[in-house]
């Protein structure tokens, strides 16, 4: 049986290795300075991992059959302008489509167009879930088209998938073609309202001598701060001064634990000033984070902002 996942750490960090960006899902903030991350795009993953070649003998013994028309798209299948060619094989029951924010549940088997199965949630007898917005461009795009108890195959384009050469360790490369049965879908919260001082501090914020702005929105019932090398459990939101948001731990509904030696200067002075139960706004400095010209690709540029709440310090 195949190890989990292939897809699980290849799918979802697919996102990354298909528009360049090199990053991985997350675990962290995008406050991490090693490895800063997107809005949601990042969680475990379907899609081929790094241990691929560790598991090729499994999926040789364990393999689906390829498709007859694995190779092309077949004459009745639909292509939409992305150049993403699907034929639903089995009616779904639904009539909801999910949205890239949301989190789907879902089987699915993928191959190359030689007829190579390269993982398989359906051999591993586990289905996964997801955001839609972590994974592979083909996927994301396709799944969207997909209502519950519906099972498409997808030939995926290069371009959408991992491309030509593949810069991650054990991706497939060229078409990849996937057989998803749609089992659930999640919706995404409400991405939290872009703060109306997110260009500058106002007035009754807060500024430190490093040049760090805060003001609390919410007091805290704690009374111990973290240090610089606590780990601390958080929720967060963050914009650039334009009102983007990059990145949010509270769309993925899932709060992250994090060391504070592990981030970016920002953030380590100001989880510090916090309590347990706080909820603080920060106006970070470009030199307090990824700089004006960011260094790492995907990395968000000049002042941010950052709501944070604090529900833990170990």
């Amino acid at each position: 049986m195949l190890r989990k996942s292939l897809i699980l750490t290849a799918i979802l960090t697919l996102a990354a290795c298909s528009d360049g960006a090199d990053t991985e899902t997350v675990e962290e903030p995008v406050a991490n300075k090693a490895a800063p991350t997107k809005p949601a795009e990042a969680a475990p993953t379907p899609a081929v991992a790094s241990n691929a070649a560790s598991t090729e003998k499994d999926a040789d013994v364990n393999a689906i059959p390829a498709p007859a028309d694995v190779a092309a798209a077949p004459a009745d299948a639909t292509t939409t302008s992305s150049g993403l060619a699907y034929k639903v094989l089995q009616a779904g029951t639904g009539e909801a489509h999910p949205a890239a924010a949301d989190k789907v549940e879902v089987h699915y088997t993928g191959w190359t167009i030689d007829g190579k199965m390269f993982d398989s949630s359906v051999v591993r007898e586990e289905t996964i879930t997801f955001g839609l917005n972590q994974v592979i461009k083909g996927w994301t795009e396709g799944v969207q088209l997909m209502v519950v108890g519906e099972k498409t195959r997808f030939w995926i384009p290069a371009g959408l998938a991992y491309g030509e050469t593949p810069r991650r360790p054990g991706a497939p490369s060229g078409m990849l073609v996937f057989d998803i049965e749609l089992f659930n879908i999640v919706e995404a919260p409400k991405p939290p309202a872009v703060p109306e001082d997110v260009d500058k501090p106002p007035t009754d914020s807060k500024t430190t001598t490093s040049g760090l702005s805060y003001k609390v929105l919410k007091a805290g019932t704690g009374d111990a701060h973290p240090s610089a090398t606590s780990r601390v459990e958080v929720h967060y939101s963050g914009w650039t001064r334009d009102g983007k948001m990059f990145d949010s731990s509270v769309m993925r509904g899932q709060t992250i634990t994090f060391g504070l030696n592990q981030v970016i200067p920002g953030w380590t002075e100001g989880v510090q000033l916090m309590t347990v139960g706080e909820k603080t706004r920060f106006w970070i400095p470009a030199g307090l984070a990824y700089g004006d010209t960011p260094r790492r690709p995907g990395a968000p540029a000049g002042m941010l902002v950052f709501d944070i709440e604090l529900f833990n310090i170990e």
